[in-house]
């Protein structure tokens, strides 16, 4: 069986910044689990000229594959609305989309592109609850996991080349715990986009948590509001399993529904603030053998429970359920119907007075390239909140006014 996966190679499109964390691992589930797996990149818009020609590839890579399965992980508007349904509508897959980040983007993005999908994948509770309430009945509650190819059994404290690392670009305010951990005399080597050592592979990510005595996760995602109230999101992150399944300790801030899947101080390390944090480090390395013990059951216990196979398979049987309820009305792209879609992605002379009326203050203040990011996020923001799910559309202003700094 065939499955396409549409996401990007690299993280948010930039070669210089990585392989993306999809293509790394879960193109190799896939075919673990015997699928013929082709590639379409949504993220890199340097390989297109727009989003017209974007999309229209899109459907000629589907209408050429006839694949079973088409597997997305989309971030924004790159994929319109339009093209998901010509490919409902004229061709034979099952649709899923895997949503990241749904404990904000659920209710300025998901809840616009979900029905779109036979499937629509969430690892937020709440944001399932949401979808339920918003008459969804097709969203599944799945969670990250671990590459099965890459986990490793953990080595002893004694072979560990680092007391403390760190893996993981310097947004938000990861430096600021880095460097009041280093302040307070521990040894932290930190790696990826924006610190000093630079980014780091896959391969190289997997044997620095493994030669690390502790490795730290910071789960922290800034301000949410729920309900009116504003709190800390901290998320269950993709890095939560990588770390035990790569034979590493990880050390994490605590999230809802973590204890769900380990036990905490037993099989990983949780801590709430720096002063917690630094009892911990001390603590374990002063205490090897516990370290040690901690160590093996985080990965016993994601190597038997925790892998994207294991997450796969139920969402591929629910998803192929699901299709077969769904009636195509013809068996073929329909390029016509996307030629006339397309026509209302171009410009007009009051749109183009918009983006200059928008740009001139934000490249003032910000400079050219700040500038024209500033602008596209403010046009971004009052679209989904005004406009809803035309923000997703063909005719969205963002995509058409800033796309190569979307």
């Amino acid at each position: 069986m065939k499955i396409l996966c549409v996401f990007g190679q690299h993280n948010y499109g930039d070669p210089q910044r990585g392989l993306g964390y999809e293509y790394a691992n879960f193109i190799p589930a896939f075919e673990n689990l015997g699928y013929d797996v082709s590639f379409f990149e949504s993220l890199n818009k340097s390989m297109y000229s727009d989003y017209v020609d974007m999309n229209c590839r899109l459907l000629k890579k589907v209408d050429e594959e006839k694949p079973d399965i088409i597997f997305f992980v989309l971030m924004t508007y790159e994929i319109w609305l339009e093209t998901l349904e010509i490919i409902r509508e004229g061709n034979a897959a099952t649709l899923i989309h895997w949503a990241t980040d749904d404990s904000w983007k659920y209710e300025q993005f998901s809840r616009f592109l979900a029905p779109m999908f036979d499937v629509h994948v969430t690892t937020y509770a709440s944001a399932l609850k949401k979808a339920e309430q918003d008459g969804m009945h097709h969203v599944a509650l799945s969670q990250w996991a671990a590459d099965s190819v890459q986990m490793k059994p953990p080595i002893a404290a004694k072979e560990c080349c680092y007391d403390v690392s760190f893996v993981g670009s310097t947004y938000g305010n990861r430096k600021q715990w880095i460097d009041e951990l280093k302040d307070a005399g521990i040894s932290v080597d930190a790696f990826g986009y924006g610190w000093p050592n630079g980014s780091v592979d896959d391969q190289e990510k997997n044997r620095i948590i493994r030669e690390s005595r502790l490795s730290l996760n910071l789960a922290d995602s800034g301000i949410v509001f729920e309900n009116g109230k504003a709190s800390r999101s901290r998320q269950i992150k993709a890095r939560v399993f990588e770390v035990p399944g790569a034979g590493g300790v990880l050390m994490t801030e605590n999230a809802d529904h973590l204890n769900e899947f380990y036990r905490l101080d037993e099989e990983i390390i949780i801590f709430e603030n720096i002063e917690s944090l630094l009892e911990k480090i001390r603590f374990y390395l002063d205490n090897p053998d516990r370290r040690d013990a901690l160590a093996q059951a985080g990965y016993e216990r994601t190597q038997n429970e925790h892998c994207y196979e294991a997450r796969f398979e139920p969402l591929f049987k629910q998803a192929f359920e699901r299709r077969q309820t769904r009636q195509n009305k013809t068996t073929d792209i329909d390029f016509q119907q996307f030629e006339a879609v397309a026509v209302r992605h171009r410009l007009n002379f009051l749109l183009i007075i918009l983006k200059y009326i928008l740009l001139a203050p934000c490249v003032l203040i910000w400079g050219k390239q700040r500038g024209h990011r500033a602008a596209r996020r403010f046009l971004f923001e009052c679209s989904w909140r005004f406009f809803g799910k035309k923000t997703y559309s063909v005719t969205n202003w963002a995509g058409r006014l800033f796309y190569k700094h979307s």
